[in-house]
């Protein structure tokens, strides 16, 4: 007896999670984005076999040279390889680019959760708090953490995690919100699992294209952060390059040798458009409300 075309058809269907990876692995800006991040990665995990010198190697005799064959990129005013610096600024942006993201995460999600399921007196509570801190100025607000706990890459990771959780909290606290109300969150209160359970099996894997969204491009928000601080001084000190150092170093003699500005701040720039550029097709790709209204459409 043959098998009806319609339940050939169903039969074909892949898996909800199958779906959603076929998604992303078609989007274009996923590729771009997640390519660009982990070519960043591999530089910054190899840097040391890459880098044709090392950061700390000076020639006073060989200073602001020119792009040429030895100093692909020229050299600075100490006369260090301007391309073997960016390489090994890389491990910083790279260390503080992905940890940063990690804590905010932890952070604000706890929170969110909190808010959003409790309601009430906690929802309140939490909200007046991200409303108080995210009323002083970001970048102010980091560079008073770091002064007071003393400049350091470490601290800088501490300081951007204590900025930055607002932003998740107060995004996910909304998921959470409407999560809360739909059916099959209230059918399993109903069959008699807890909240801790509820939340665990249903509303954090339903948060989760939303964290991963908001965690891509926090990795770039963290870049520019820590740039900004290394730019004055902020995050580590001479002996490790990092592109907001080099920036700042290039700013001197920008008019007699612009060329070692062009290095470093192409490379924020790269990681800062590979960031959003994952973070959008992420949300393009597992963003249910954005997939029905394509469907509607086709």
């Amino acid at each position: 007896m043959s098998t009806p075309l319609s339940s050939r058809r169903f039969a074909r269907q892949p898996s909800p999670g199958r779906a959603a990876l076929l998604r992303i692995v078609r989007e274009p800006r996923v590729l771009f984005g997640a390519g660009v991040l982990l070519m960043l990665v591999i530089v910054a995990l190899f840097a040391p076999a890459i880098a044709p010198f090392k950061p700390d190697d000076q020639d006073l005799l060989s200073t602001l040279l020119p792009p040429s064959s030895g100093h692909w990129f020229g050299t600075d005013s100490l006369g260090r390889d301007v391309f073997s610096l960016a390489l090994y600024g890389a491990r910083i942006a790279v260390l503080v680019g992905f940890i940063a993201p990690l804590g905010t995460a932890l952070i604000g999600g706890m929170l969110a959760l909190l808010a959003g399921w409790c309601g009430g007196k906690a929802d309140w509570f939490v909200l007046r708090v991200v409303e108080v801190w995210m009323s002083f100025p970001a970048v102010v607000l980091a560079l008073v953490l770091v002064v007071a706990m003393s400049p350091s890459v470490a601290n800088v990771i501490v300081a951007l995690i204590f900025v930055d959780w607002t932003r998740f909290c107060r995004v996910l606290r909304a998921e959470v919100v409407v999560i809360r109300r739909r059916d099959y969150v209230a059918a399993a209160r109903i069959a008699g699992a807890g909240p801790v359970a509820t939340i665990v099996r249903d509303v954090v894997p339903a948060l989760l294209p939303t964290l991963i969204t908001l965690m891509s491009l926090e990795v770039g928000i963290a870049i520019v952060a820590e740039c900004s601080l290394s730019f004055v001084g902020l995050t580590a000190d001479a002996s490790q390059p990092s592109w907001g150092s080099m920036i700042s170093d290039g700013l001197a003699n920008v008019f007699t040798s612009p060329w070692g500005l062009i290095l470093p701040i192409a490379c924020m720039v790269l990681s800062v458009l590979a960031t959003t550029f994952l973070g959008e097709g992420l949300r393009r790709a597992t963003d249910a409300r954005l997939l029905e209204r394509s469907e509607r459409r086709a």
